[in-house]
């Protein structure tokens, strides 16, 4: 796996070993991956291993601590944050939300992608406020960030959980819902299946990825927030975004 540009441009003062020894005691730091979001692992290596903005953004941290990494792929970002107390990983790229909060160490996020609806031409729901309201049923993957952002917001509609992005997609269809929620860029891709359907303007929330360690690794946590933020301020997320073709679906989150 190569990074486009150095650790060094970031102007990071090296991290200290105790951090080092903390994260990575075998000398390899080993990273859970999340290979359900698209725009962040955009394929794998002939070796199997993932590539994408958030491989990248590992290997640049590992190499930052001066260590080799180790990339552990998970079918979702809920299997990652299950292994978080069970010491299958050091640092974790998933989006940060409260619920995985209890058991994972965030960073601020490294950047962003927005979440909506997709909604068939046989509703009338025109607004994002519109789709939370009594008997509008919306099908969704649980343990996803933006379901979880659903489980703590929506007040009025009822949520149809699937096991999957896929299958919440064809729940929605199956089933006559009225509303299918999703990241922006995996639904403009939806549009074409459906006919007549259509995205609601707007996001009801924006998915912060970020870097996570167990809260076991916590005292690293500093370090993390200063490789995040340098990658961000320094324009290395963002090349990484253009590197992977990404621009216009993911954003680099504002700097904290």
């Amino acid at each position: 796996m190569t990074t486009p540009l150095s650790t060094s441009r970031l102007n990071l003062a090296p991290a200290s070993a105790a951090v080092r020894d903390l994260l990575a005691p075998s000398g390899v730091l080993r990273v859970g991956v999340n290979m359900s979001n698209f725009l962040l692992v955009t394929g794998r290596t002939p070796d199997g291993d993932p590539v994408g903005v958030s491989p990248d953004m590992a290997a640049a941290f590992a190499e930052h601590l001066g260590v080799g990494v180790k990339l552990l792929p998970y079918a979702s970002p809920g299997p990652v944050a299950d292994a978080a107390p069970k010491d299958e990983w050091d640092i974790a790229l998933i989006g940060a939300e409260p619920q995985r909060a209890e058991v994972i160490a965030f960073t601020p996020a490294y950047c962003e992608i927005e979440a909506t609806y997709l909604v068939p031409a046989s509703v009338s729901l025109k607004t994002i406020a519109d789709v939370d309201a009594p008997g509008v049923r919306i099908a969704v993957a649980p343990r996803t960030a933006y379901g979880l952002w659903l489980e703590r917001n929506i007040k009025n509609a009822t949520l149809v959980h699937s096991e999957s992005p896929e299958e919440a997609f064809a729940n929605f269809v199956e089933n006559k819902l009225d509303a299918l929620a999703g990241l922006r860029p995996g639904l403009i891709g939806e549009v074409g299946k459906v006919p007549g359907s259509r995205l609601v303007p707007g996001s009801y929330t924006a998915v912060q990825q970020a870097i996570g360690t167990p809260k076991a690794k916590a005292a690293a946590l500093a370090e993390m927030v200063r490789f995040v933020e340098a990658a961000k301020a320094s324009g290395f997320v963002a090349e990484l975004i253009a590197k992977y073709g990404v621009e216009g679906r993911l954003s680099v989150a504002p700097v904290a």
